[in-house]
């Protein structure tokens, strides 16, 4: 039922940045809807899911009688087109375009995961987080004696338990049973032949929306999503709940009890500005954290600007409190992702300019005031500055969107190692030295959290305060390459191939 996997050769390599930006895991998408296309409406809802993950990108679509899997490394835009999308057909979709927390970036780690049940039926799924009892599920998934086929994530792990356990009670009851039992920030968008199913993890860690077609439904991650498909927002999907959508309707069950703990660096950075959590604006969140940090953070300057596109609105916000001029200080190369092309040494010096580049009459002479979301190791902040300076400012403000980032995120963000992050080793003063600022502020945690408009007792604000909402397992048992040691893929030398698949019946492959 399932083809040959093949490999495309080397991982990508983030572009040449000095101090990689925190990452979020993923993005997922389910759609169904009869007599729509739905391959190419699950194409645009990663499209404007990009942003969550550039790893990879899949969709898996059925007809109702068989299930096939089209995924490969790299950019939506990159892994498909128009020949590909026409030739997935059926009215049940899932999509999802990936940032790895668990799991190198290969083939195998790419998603939708799909896998058979004893009786034949097929099961595809994405998952958006990161699980905190990965090594318990591997240990049940090793007593079952479940295949891997190469694949080292937690995603995989999740998808052979409910395949496993669907075989003589169904997908939905066994999801039922299997989820109570599954630890960690976890949104899941699956379907079998004809059903498309969504799950949330009890705390709601991470967003996950329910929409409305004129002919169907829809499931993504962000609110964003629904809008470039046509969707109307229903609702968020609840903490503990599971959804089954197919002919007779759609069915909510409760698989737990709601704990909300959603995440506040969403707020911060993950999310696009356009979208809305938990009845917020994003961006409206954004600007109103510029303002705080005017109020908490004032200095006397010439000039605000972003560190675009993530410290936009919250300079917007501070200009507007601190009555200090915005402008535009810094260009952004819209098209710099992630590529396979190995940067020479002469490029990777010069760091940051890869993605920014100062205008230098509108900084010259000029006391700035350099608003940006958040700082982790502080690499890409002393490059900003030099060049700055370089450019003509004679004085540099930076004024951080978040509070300084001290805990590592095990719920699904890619944030540097405790020992790497810099404000868990200087306190205030010593970091805007180290960044050679004149000065350095930070919102406070209170004060992001108010503008949220969230209770404080709903969020999740471990990456500031160490306080983790999901009880982690010893440091043994966790981390983004604890499977890593398990059965490996194909080799990464072997013939590449763009894109691979597998169904039913079929396998799809384009050189």
């Amino acid at each position: 039922m399932v083809s040959d996997q093949f490999s495309t050769g080397p991982s990508p390599l983030d572009p040449p940045e000095t101090d990689p930006e925190p990452r979020e895991e993923c993005g997922v998408f389910g759609v169904w809807a009869p007599g729509e296309e739905v391959a190419k409406l699950t194409y645009y809802g990663l499209y404007a899911l990009q942003h969550r993950g550039q790893e990879a990108a899949g969709i898996s679509v059925s007809d109702g009688n068989q299930i096939v899997v089209f995924k490969d490394l790299g950019l939506v835009s990159q892994v498909f087109d128009e020949q590909v999308l026409v030739s997935l057909r059926g009215h049940v979709a899932v999509g999802h375009c990936r940032y790895s927390t668990t799991g190198s970036t290969t083939w195998e780690n790419a998603q939708p995961t799909f896998k058979t049940t004893a009786t034949g039926s097929g099961l595809a799924l994405g998952h958006n987080g990161n699980l905190v009892n990965t090594a318990e599920l591997r240990d049940k998934a090793a007593e079952l004696g479940l295949p891997t086929n190469g694949a080292t994530t937690d995603s995989d792990l999740l998808t052979g338990l409910l395949a496993a356990a669907a075989a003589d009670k169904g997908i939905e009851q066994a999801a039922m049973e299997l989820l109570p039992g599954v630890r960690g920030a976890y949104c899941l968008v699956f379907s079998d032949e004809s059903t498309l199913y969504a799950a949330r993890d009890p705390h709601g860690v991470r967003p996950l929306v329910l929409g409305r077609l004129e002919r169907g439904w829809v499931v993504a991650s962000e609110t964003a999503a629904l809008d470039i498909v046509g969707a109307s927002f229903v609702r968020e999907v609840e903490p503990g709940e599971l959804i089954a959508i197919d002919a007779d309707g759609l069915r909510s069950s409760r698989f737990a009890n709601p704990e909300p703990k959603g995440c506040v660096f969403e707020y911060v950075y993950l999310a696009r500005p356009d979208t809305t959590i938990a009845g917020r604006s994003v961006h409206a969140t954004r600007v109103e954290i510029g303002r705080k940090l005017a109020a908490e953070a004032p200095v006397e300057a010439d000039l605000v600007i972003p560190v675009p596109e993530s410290g936009t609105p919250a300079a917007i916000g501070y200009a507007q409190a601190s009555g200090i001029p915005y402008g535009s200080g810094l260009v952004k190369n819209a098209y710099v992702g992630r590529t396979f092309i190995q940067p020479s040494q002469t490029i990777r010096q010069l760091g940051i300019r890869l993605k920014l580049n100062p205008l230098r009459d509108v900084i010259r002479g000029k006391r700035l005031v350099v608003v940006d979301d958040s700082i982790v190791r502080g690499n890409t902040q002393r490059a900003l500055v030099r060049m700055l300076r370089e450019a003509g400012a004679v004085e540099v403000h930076v004024r951080i969107a978040s509070p300084p980032v001290r805990w590592p995120c095990f719920y699904g963000i890619d944030f540097a190692s405790r020992a790497e992050l810099i404000a868990n080793g200087l306190d205030l003063d010593g970091i805007r030295r180290s960044i050679g600022s004149d000065s350095l502020g930070y919102v406070s945690l209170e004060a992001l959290v108010q503008a949220s408009e969230q209770p404080r007792t709903r969020l999740c604000s471990a990456c500031f305060d160490g306080d983790y909402p999901i009880p982690l397992p010893d440091d043994a048992r966790i981390g983004k390459h604890l499977l890593e040691g398990l059965e490996k893929g194909v080799a990464g030398d072997a013939a590449p191939v763009v894109a691979a698949g597998y169904g039913a019946s079929d396998a799809l492959s384009r050189p």
